[in-house]
């Protein structure tokens, strides 16, 4: 499969994607009638890759396993990426 081929690929799925996901916020609004509920409070966290090397922050300890998990995946394909050579030309 050549590279351009790929990368038509990821963009046809990132597409996908991005549409998943305000058909999904278009449900959950329709569902709800469009009132959210409100929680009790917010939860986030986040992976700042330099490199193969994960730079983990988070609210909480729930999403730090999230984003603990992310960052392992994510070190997993870089490793592979870096250590594999790419046979796609």
């Amino acid at each position: 499969m050549k590279l351009i081929t790929v990368g038509f690929l990821l963009v046809f799925i990132g597409i996908l994607v991005i549409l998943a996901g305000i058909f999904s916020m278009a449900y959950q609004a329709w569902k709800t009638g469009g009132v959210e509920k409100p929680e009790g409070g917010v939860r986030g966290g986040g992976v700042v890759m330099i490199g193969p090397i994960p730079i983990i922050f988070g609210t909480d300890i729930g999403a730090l396993e999230l984003v603990m998990i992310l960052a392992i995946v994510l070190m997993v394909i870089a490793a592979l990426l870096l250590i594999l050579p790419l046979r796609m030309l």
